[in-house]
């Protein structure tokens, strides 16, 4: 599964630097350029909840495999055609197969792990997209650079990888039986409709947190220029760095020291790395501020899964995880084009200030929903 998944985020992230340029090659405008990430990333969101709840019913190494296919059939399709528009058209469908994956490998890993290390199984999975993003997108702008069509081949051809992968994976569906019926959950699937609705409210602590995370993958980078810090990637490093760091140290301890507990804690600091980086004067500054940000983003995201898995029945945890890809995804992709209009108007302190304040908010809010959604405490 590691593998898969780090095939798959080697894939996604040669393409999404890539296609902007080929967007203005056909004649599209900057802004349009951003939009095959934007719409990538709301077709996600929005479909998350229902594809997370059909791979519920369909089967998770089925998902996997299918929706392996059909990327690579939407990679192919982009190195034939010759419109921004049927292209823009194309990424929207990407994206909505793209939750489904995403969906189906989560649930497949949660029902890997025990449940002891859950946590901290899910911290070492999710190693695989920091991996292939400290890689990939350098990669697909070296194979761009001898032709968009070749750059869509090779994804094509990873894509197909990840279906020889997701193939020799054991068949969840063996034991899907025992998991039916539930002590957690006994109600039926059916009956509860396709969305895990108590798990998108109270994941809208997620897209507080996210939307400074969108920000910052567009625009920690020209803040540093800004600054005239050398090199411009020196928070997004250090970001990255640490949250490596953290879950193969700190990641160890979430399930013992328990997870809600571990949330509170780590949540608190994305909050105060965005404060600390809306104040950054030069290099060191910035670094202390990407440090900060990673040692709590990196630990919040298993903390949080690991948690709520445990209020969702089994049967029901592609839904579950529709539902936190959806929050966070949102949260994203809200992020970067809003503070890109902050930015544009009031500058990066006010922009980063901002994502800040949202950050803070996570807490209380999820002490709120918490409460009045009926999960349960450690």
């Amino acid at each position: 599964m590691f593998a898969f998944s780090f095939t798959v985020f080697v894939s996604l992230f040669q393409l999404l630097p890539a296609a902007p340029y080929r967007v203005l090659d056909l004649g599209g405008s900057t802004g349009v350029a951003g939009l095959f990430l934007g719409l990538l990333t709301y077709s996600s969101a929005l479909s998350a909840p229902f594809t997370g709840a059909i791979t519920d019913r369909i089967g998770q190494r089925r998902v996997l495999i299918g929706v392996s296919l059909i990327l690579a059939a939407c990679s192919l399709s982009y190195a034939f055609i010759n419109s921004y528009r049927v292209m823009l058209a194309v990424v929207v469908v990407h994206g909505l197969f793209w939750s489904g994956l995403l969906s189906a490998s989560s649930a497949y890993m949660t029902a890997t792990i025990p449940e002891s290390r859950r946590a901290e199984g899910l911290g070492y999975w999710g190693m695989a997209s920091v991996m292939a993003i400290a890689i990939a997108p350098a990669l697909g702008l070296w194979v761009f650079h001898r032709g968009w069509v070749a750059l869509c081949l090779e994804i094509a051809a990873l894509n197909l990888l990840m279906t020889a992968i997701a193939w020799r994976l054991p068949d969840d569906r063996k034991s899907a039986a025992a998991d039916l019926v539930n002590p957690v959950d006994p109600g039926n699937p059916v009956k509860r409709g396709l969305v895990e609705w108590r798990v998108v409210l109270l994941s809208i602590t997620l897209s507080l947190v996210a939307f400074g995370y969108g920000g910052l993958t567009s625009f920690a980078s020209l803040f540093a220029d800004d600054l005239g810090v050398k090199p411009s990637t020196v928070f997004l490093t250090a970001m990255a760095a640490t949250i490596l760091l953290g879950r193969l140290t700190l990641g160890r301890k979430l399930d013992k020291l328990g997870h809600r507990r571990m949330f509170l804690i780590v949540m608190q600091a994305p909050a105060l790395g965005l404060l600390a980086l809306s104040l950054a004067q030069g290099r060191l500054s910035m670094i202390a501020a990407g440090l900060i940000f990673g040692a709590g983003f990196g630990l919040m995201y298993p903390a949080y899964a690991a948690y709520v898995i445990r209020h969702v029945a089994a049967h029901r945890r592609g839904a579950a995880f529709g539902a936190i890809i959806a929050a966070f995804d949102t949260g994203v992709g809200t992020g970067s084009s809003a503070l890109g209009g902050l930015i544009h108007h009031f500058g990066f302190r006010v922009g980063f200030a901002t994502a800040a304040g949202l950050a803070a908010l996570s807490l209380p809010y999820f002490l709120f929903a918490e409460h009045r959604l009926g999960y349960k405490k450690d």
